[in-house]
């Protein structure tokens, strides 16, 4: 055999220099490495040989205290949850249940307890096969054992429940899911339509804009300037926590005294109140401003009478614009600067609409997700419905209003309670246009307490359904172009207000809940996850911070699509509570500007005392009094947070129709059904605003 030449390990003998070295550390926190020649050191290291015993014990140690916090805050909550339960609802502690009064609240409330009841009948007996071995439910193809496989009279009733189910129920169901889902991607497509238009907005950076100084007086012998006489109006009723900071401010916007005048319009029913506000417009009256107070005997109508009572005084006949401002909103000085050179050269524009923002909106986790929902419906909706149709709903406040406009369009009604929709809808039947400034932004608040936000939220979906039945037949005989007929029907109405809750409540409340007891109707996955995490992360786009809330915003959303349905049900068949108005509960919270700015006006005061000039003894007396009675005056006792039974009892159904998902082992499905219920029973608890001790 010839001898084999393995030229590698010559070449290796000739080549290698130096003796091999060994550095061993006695330091247990440095690894051993061997030398073996020149380049060994340079060498790429394996990662597991540069960690020692003890390095991956105490990364173990590390993650296994993470994951003992987590499951320990997860016992927390979910202890404290149980806790809230037996003090709220089995107790009774601090707590009283909310009245059904809105539409037919009770019919709903009925209906879901028949479902809970069924639902729970059909668990129990689900449960008792599965134990037997009875698992035909595991897919969606369900088998059906033949006569000859029955196996006692317990085993028939099960089998001819399954053939009942699959040949009557489930057609129903998925009938009706199929007509869901295509409401749900109609919505999409609009939702993503107008995200769309904002990013072009915010590309093109299409905004409205004036054009050189729009004070200056083109007359050339009387060279000047010309400012346009506003009215500004600040109705209110019985708005004990804003009503001060509200006129605070309107009275110190940058205009000519002799060119505005400001009308309080106070329908308070409390007499406290009443005198409250008579002190302070007495105040500012002594200051030179020019405002007064208005107080209608007859409180017909509710904030349209209100306003329509102060249009029809003799003096409103010298004034050219109105802006309106409710109680808890606070005008920057400039904002009539940079609202009212819009109407300027611009005689078809009826409308300049601002924007709000929340002096609260980190209060608690239900003002920020009604931040997420605002900041959406003005950036998106509002500003996109203005920059290329001219039209959209008035917000009933931020804005100001061409006169003509109003007096051509027959001025406020008291045919509804979304009195702002209805001149909207009526002066863009009459050709007015309207502008939206993303820019000009208004202080307000937003409620804190869900009980609040509730009402609110019926009022704002019950309203829209009647106005769409009493303005229907005007939209379809008025002159305007057959697309806008369209736009305000489809889009306006129907997609966006009655559409919207009906789906949202259909689908995600009563369908897929029944889908997990009728397995032959299931669901898709992308209907339940993907989609819904779209739309949502669609909305959140305009408020950034607010990504962290998507999931809670994204359940809390379709929780409140029990009362927009309730509302949407009660306003489009004109049951009684689509005529009930509830002033918003407000906290009387300022920003922290405008403390500072209170602060600074109160120490000049102090250091530079004013004189009123013209102020007789008897005024000097009326002020005297209204002070200490302001003192005196008691103050408003706290209501107790409410128990919502509509909200418990689909909390319930749906945290049972989780345990039945178990059964077929579907996984996305039992975690949004587990968290979809646990979130209406920290609202059914009202654990999600304000908590009152």
């Amino acid at each position: 055999m010839a001898p084999g030449l393995d030229f590698s390990d010559w070449w290796g003998k000739d080549r290698k220099k130096g003796s091999p070295v060994v550095v061993k550390m006695e330091n247990p926190n440095y690894s051993v490495v061997e030398i073996n020649g020149p380049d060994s050191a340079f060498r790429p290291v394996e990662k597991s040989r540069g960690k020692n015993a003890k390095q991956v014990t105490w990364v173990l140690l590390l993650k296994a205290h993470r994951a003992i916090g987590c499951v320990a805050w997860l016992a927390t909550v979910f202890w404290a949850l149980l806790g809230t339960i037996k003090k709220r609802l089995i107790f009774r502690q601090g707590v009283a249940v909310a009245t059904e009064k809105l539409g037919k609240g009770k019919l709903v409330l009925k209906i879901i307890r028949v479902f809970l009841v069924i639902s729970l009948a059909i668990l129990a007996f689900e449960v008792l096969a599965y134990l037997k071995g009875w698992r035909y439910f595991e897919s969606a193809n369900l088998h059906i054992p033949s006569t000859l496989n029955l196996q006692g009279l317990l085993h028939m009733v099960y089998v001819a429940w399954l053939t009942f189910r699959a040949d009557y129920i489930a057609p129903v169901i998925q009938v009706l899911s199929q007509f869901c889902v295509v409401l749900f991607l109609i919505q999409s497509v609009d939702r993503l339509v107008l995200c769309l238009g904002c990013f072009w907005i915010k590309y093109k950076k299409i905004k409205p804009r004036i054009d050189g100084d729009p004070f200056r007086s083109d007359d050339v012998e009387a060279p000047g300037y010309e400012y346009p006489m506003v009215l500004v109006q600040i109705p209110m009723c019985n708005e004990r926590e804003v009503y001060e900071q509200s006129i605070s401010a309107v009275c110190q916007m940058d205009w000519p005294k002799d060119r505005i005048l400001i009308q309080v319009l106070d329908d308070s029913n409390d007499e406290s109140i009443q005198w409250l506000i008579k002190a302070e417009v007495t105040k500012w009256n002594q200051k030179g401003v020019n405002i007064i107070y208005r107080h209608r005997l007859i409180r017909t109508g509710y904030k349209a009478g209100n306003l329509k009572s102060a249009m029809s005084c003799d003096y409103v006949k010298d004034y050219e614009f109105v802006a309106i401002f409710d109680a808890d909103f606070q005008p920057n000085p400039d904002f009539l600067k940079l609202t009212v050179p819009h109407f300027k050269n611009n005689p078809e524009l009826g409308l300049v609409q601002a924007r709000w923002a929340f002096v609260n909106k980190d209060e608690n986790l239900l003002t920020r997700l009604q931040n997420i929902n605002l900041c959406f419906h003005f950036e998106v909706e509002q500003q996109v419905n203005g920059a290329f149709l001219n039209f959209f709903g008035f917000n009933g406040t931020a804005g100001v209003w061409r006169i003509k406009a109003l007096e051509e369009s027959g001025g406020w009604l008291e045919r509804t309670t979304v009195e702002d929709m209805d001149i909207a809808v009526r002066a863009h039947l009459n050709g007015w246009k309207f502008i939206f400034l993303n820019d000009v932004k208004v202080l307000c608040e937003v409620p804190e307490s869900y009980e609040a936000y509730r009402k609110q939220q019926h009022r704002w979906h019950s309203g829209p359904m009647q106005l769409f039945r009493l303005c229907l037949p005007a939209i379809i005989t008025s002159k305007i172009a057959l697309w806008k007929k369209a736009n305000l029907i489809f889009l306006f109405f129907l997609l966006r207000k009655l559409i919207l809750p009906f789906y949202s409540f259909t689908l995600f409340c009563i369908i897929l809940p029944l889908t997990m007891f009728v397995p032959e109707a299931e669901l898709p996955m992308w209907v339940i996850c993907y989609v819904p995490v779209l739309m949502s992360f669609l909305n959140i786009l305009p408020a950034p911070k607010s990504f962290p809330f998507i999931v809670p915003y994204l359940l809390f959303e379709n929780t409140m699509s029990v009362t927009k349905f309730n509302a949407m049900v009660s306003g489009l068949f004109q049951l009684g509570s689509s005529y009930e108005w509830v002033v918003t509960k407000k906290a009387g919270r300022s920003s922290e500007s405008d403390l500072l700015a209170a602060a600074e006006r109160d120490s000049k005061t102090m250091n530079q005392p004013q004189i009123c000039r013209g102020a007789s003894e008897t005024k000097l007396e009326l002020l005297n009094q209204l002070k200490e009675q302001k003192e005196t005056a008691p103050k408003p006792i706290k209501k107790v947070n409410k128990i919502y039974r509509k909200e418990l009892a689909l909390a319930f159904l749906l945290l049972t129709a989780s345990v039945r998902s178990l059964l077929s082992a579907q996984g996305v499905h039992f975690y949004f059904l587990l968290f979809q219920g646990v979130t209406f029973l920290v609202v059914g608890l009202d654990l999600i605003g304000e908590q009152i001790s």
